[in-house]
């Protein structure tokens, strides 16, 4: 007899339908297997008939010696993990007259089983919900641990179960499940605002304050540049709490990056918050950018929309920083093999912190550098031009004094009133980009527009000049100015660039001047 179930396959964050047929009859040749398993499978998928054989005598079903042929369709995409045993499971007991096969076909099936029939958790349920829906089916059967983030999907009837005896009973028509129903709306507008730290944490350091609020309201990528126990991880780490909040179509983009790579835990659903990625610098290349014989996403994509963290810089391996540049400009990244191609989404804010030299103290107010000469130049030129050319900010951080960490009387500003500042700078720059698809904030404005939207009178031309020539700043500085210019702008709600806009501008430029490492 031949029975169809329906599973899927991820490729990338996108899922794609996979058929599972499974034929049961003949006699088995003396000395071959009685099954046959089809259809491009890894060996995780192979050995997965050892568990199946398992799973079913164990919860008292039998496991016929008749002549099994299980097609995975179609063939010619590799089917990867241990996520098929529950579809062809009960294919197999559907094929052999052991439970009805009738409704069968209207589910999306998915879910690794334990050699007594248990469940385990797969990756990617969302992407496959999604696919389940688009393709019309009634709804979907996955492991327990997997139905709120799979719930997530309207339209689609989800039910978690925790055996194969569940699975069984209720195709079966002898048990009633509940669908789990999860209020996506609800649980986006509750967590999208909750942040373990907040920037009130921070005293003193009122200049950095101010340039990464700049940073969160243009999209700028930005370093910070000081001597150890500044503050830059501190700050850097309250930098997602002034971003605006992800709407509902970035939350569910940044939910499927996670769901494929298996990050949301057995009560998580929507990711709701922008994400924050702080990577160790021993991480290889192929880890940060995604990649590997079967590619997975890398940190720069579990990172999007929202924020990729690089801590001490220059200590990464050149050729890790070298391949961020292209998916820093597109905004995705292209892994390519032999036999497959795939996208993942890109879209990060790059913040990097450093110290100034090895020992940490160049530039220092008090202490003495110890670095011999050029140590300085050469520890930087660890960094190359064309990465520093995609960072917008250049900031300089300087110790917290005495008096600014012991005072109680001053009280720093929140990250609810600095995000109510960058999201009214935003919204201009919605505006002003409504009719470019491709650009969504000040940052990704390629030169041409930059020309056209950030115009400069006569003072602010003579001031531009003026710091390009003393401040000894490269060509590559000119438009990074003028998007940060504008930035400074929109936040002041101003519909030109004033002087003030540009002067801020400028003094975010550290590392472009000539000659500021000796």
């Amino acid at each position: 007899m031949l029975v169809k179930t329906f599973a899927s396959a991820v490729q990338g964050v996108e899922a794609q339908l996979i058929t599972v047929e499974v034929n049961a009859g003949g006699n088995v040749t003396v000395g071959s297997n009685f099954y046959h398993l089809v259809g491009l499978p890894d060996s995780a998928v192979k050995e997965g008939f050892q568990r199946i054989e398992a799973a079913i005598k164990n919860i008292g079903y039998k496991m016929f010696r008749l002549k099994l042929v299980v097609n995975l369709a179609p063939a010619d995409i590799r089917k990867e993990g241990s996520a098929y045993d529950l579809p062809i499971a009960l294919g197999i007991l559907g094929a052999t007259k052991q439970i009805n096969a009738d409704t069968l076909s209207d589910y999306v099936i998915m879910g690794e089983l334990a050699l007594d029939g248990g469940l385990r958790p797969i990756k990617g349920a969302l992407p496959i919900a999604i696919e389940a829906r688009k393709k019309g089916f009634k709804g979907m059967i996955v492991p327990k641990q997997n139905a709120r983030e799979a719930a997530i999907v309207n339209d689609l009837e989800v039910y978690g179960i925790e055996n194969l005896v569940e699975a069984v009973d209720f195709l079966s028509g002898n048990r009633t499940l509940k669908a789990t129903h999860v209020d996506t709306r609800e649980i986006f507008m509750e967590e999208q605002h909750q942040f373990a730290v907040d920037f009130s944490d921070v005293k003193g350091q009122e200049n950095i304050k101010r340039a990464l609020e700049i940073s969160a309201a243009g999209g700028h990528n930005v370093i910070l540049i000081g001597p150890p126990g500044a503050g830059k991880t501190m700050l850097a780490k309250r930098l997602p709490g002034i971003l605006p909040p992800l709407s509902l179509h970035e939350a569910l983009d940044v939910t499927k990056i996670h769901s494929v790579c298996g990050l949301l835990g057995p009560e998580s659903s929507l990711v709701s918050s922008r994400p924050f990625r702080s990577p160790h610098h021993t991480i290889s290349d192929v880890a940060l950018v995604g990649g590997g014989s079967n590619p997975n996403p890398g940190e720069i994509s579990l990172a999007h929309n929202g924020v990729l963290f690089l801590d001490e810089l220059p200590e990464f391996k050149r050729s890790v920083l070298e391949v961020m540049r292209q998916p820093m400009e597109e905004r995705k990244v292209t892994i390519s093999r032999a036999k497959i191609s795939v996208d993942y989404p890109a879209s990060f804010m790059l913040v990097a912190s450093m110290n100034p030299c090895p020992c940490g103290y160049y530039n220092h107010p008090d202490k003495d550098c110890v670095c011999g000469p050029g140590i300085v130049k050469k520890y930087l030129n660890k960094i190359s031009g064309p990465l520093l050319d995609r960072i917008d900010l250049h900031v300089e951080v300087t110790p917290v004094s005495y008096d600014e960490l012991s005072t109680n009387e001053y009280k720093s500003e929140t990250s609810a009133d600095i995000r109510k500042r960058v999201n009214k700078a935003r919204l201009i720059q919605d505006e002003r980009f409504k009719g470019f698809p491709e650009i969504y904030n000040n940052a990704q404005m390629p030169s041409r527009m930059v020309r056209e939207i950030c115009t400069l009178d006569t003072a602010c031309s003579v001031l531009l000049k003026t710091a390009m020539k003393k401040l000894q700043l490269s060509a590559r500085a000119f438009d990074r100015i003028l998007k940060v210019a504008r930035t400074c702008a929109d936040l002041a709600a101003s519909e030109g660039i004033k002087i003030e806009h540009l002067a801020e501008a400028i003094q975010y430029r550290s590392l472009d001047r000539e000659g500021w490492a000796g």
